[in-house]
């Protein structure tokens, strides 16, 4: 296997957004600052254990702090964590180290401190470049304190960042969603994550939509919102790589990469999950509770389950299809036995004829209009 990727869950926000289904809580600067100890007496035990087993440390390429708002750490605790790591584990000479931000957390100053901690990528959390929008969702930046963020994290030395913007949202239309789109290309990032907003039942959007009656797109519109999104970045530049996500040449994200080619990767923190040689288990949920364990030497995993062969290929494949590159479907057969088109043919035969994907020699990938419909053509696998 290659490297692992480090996650690590910094679950705290200075507000909770309306349409959220993370696990996070309202930042506590007493708890914050337990946590981290915390976390980072997790990330040494796990180092630790690896080496009373294998005789030597993972190996491991990516640190990706997630979150809730990493960006409300200090550097210094962000520095701690990052030593913490590189403490534990063998960490490649390039590790790819992202923070993600909220753009109304930073400053040149801080965001350089960052910069020194280790930190050589940025994820910005911009979800529109309207104010209405914004304010729709709660968040608490504007639309110019974003643009003033991307250029801060110039200043600070970055020169791997990525925006994030939200589509369907309520009241959205084509024109407002592109013109979202134009602004996060004017601003040239590096990488840039297109998301479409899906608010779940308990979600205190969902009430106030009803309550203000804000509706979303229709169907039609959600399809050419997106495909017109991705043929503008396309004219600008960005390559599509995933459904979800483009990039400048060597700019796309790596850590996510694992998630996305089969690969493995180790979580740190409460509710954080992690899948190593074929099981995939998740840590307690509670900031709280997570502390109180780890400080007592406590067993930190609620849910722990071995993949089944059949569950392995499975995800395999539904997550390789997310690709622009799709399925190599010589390298499954090498490491699952699996002729995918022998097993799956008949079924993926009908999206085939309707242009939802495209059989090439030795490999299987979705269209960019059937990227819209990689749900129904996915669940062939499951």
């Amino acid at each position: 296997m290659s490297s692992l990727g480090l996650y690590l869950h910094i679950p705290f926000c200075a507000a909770i957004c309306n349409y959220c289904n993370f696990n996070r809580f309202l930042l506590d600067a007493d708890l914050k600052r337990r946590y981290v100890d915390a976390l980072a007496l997790e990330i040494e035990r796990a180092g630790a254990q690896d080496r009373a087993i294998h005789g030597r440390p993972a190996a491991a390429d990516t640190i990706y702090f997630g979150g809730g708002t990493p960006s409300l750490l200090d550097p210094a605790e962000v520095q701690r964590l990052v030593g913490a790591c590189r403490g534990a584990f063998d960490l490649s000479a390039d590790t790819e180290v992202t923070l993600e931000a909220n753009p109304e957390t930073v400053t040149t100053e801080r965001l350089a401190g960052f910069h020194a901690a280790g930190v050589n990528r940025l994820s910005f959390g911009v979800q529109s470049f309207r104010d209405e929008e914004l304010q729709r969702l709660g968040r608490l930046h504007s639309a110019e304190r974003a643009a003033d963020a991307l250029g801060q994290a110039r200043s600070a030395g970055f020169d791997n960042v990525s925006l994030d913007l939200m589509l369907w949202l309520p009241g959205q239309t084509p024109a407002q969603w592109l013109a979202s789109v134009a602004r996060l290309i004017a601003l040239e990032p590096d990488h840039a994550s297109l998301y479409m907003l899906e608010v779940y039942p308990n979600a205190p959007l969902r009430e106030e939509m009803a309550r203000r009656q804000w509706t979303q797109a229709p169907d039609e519109d959600v399809e050419a919102m997106y495909l017109g999104a991705l043929a503008a970045l396309d004219a600008a530049g960005y390559a599509q790589y995933e459904i979800s996500n483009v990039a400048r040449p060597g700019r796309r994200s790596r850590h996510n990469l694992k998630y996305w080619t089969d690969r493995e990767w180790l979580g740190f923190g409460c509710g954080a999950h992690s899948t190593r040689d074929g099981v995939r288990w998740k840590q307690v949920a509670s900031a709280g509770d997570y502390v109180g364990r780890v400080m007592a030497g406590a067993d930190l995993v609620v849910e722990r389950r071995v993949l089944t062969p059949v569950e392995r290929v499975e995800e395999a494949l539904f997550t390789g299809l997310r690709l622009t590159d799709g399925l190599d479907l010589s390298a499954i057969d090498a490491r699952y036995g699996v002729d995918v088109w022998g097993r799956y043919g008949h079924d993926l035969s009908p999206h085939l004829d309707a242009g939802l994907l495209v059989r090439e020699p030795g490999r299987l990938r979705l269209t960019r209009h059937g990227m819209l419909l990689a749900h129904e053509v996915m669940t062939v696998f499951v």
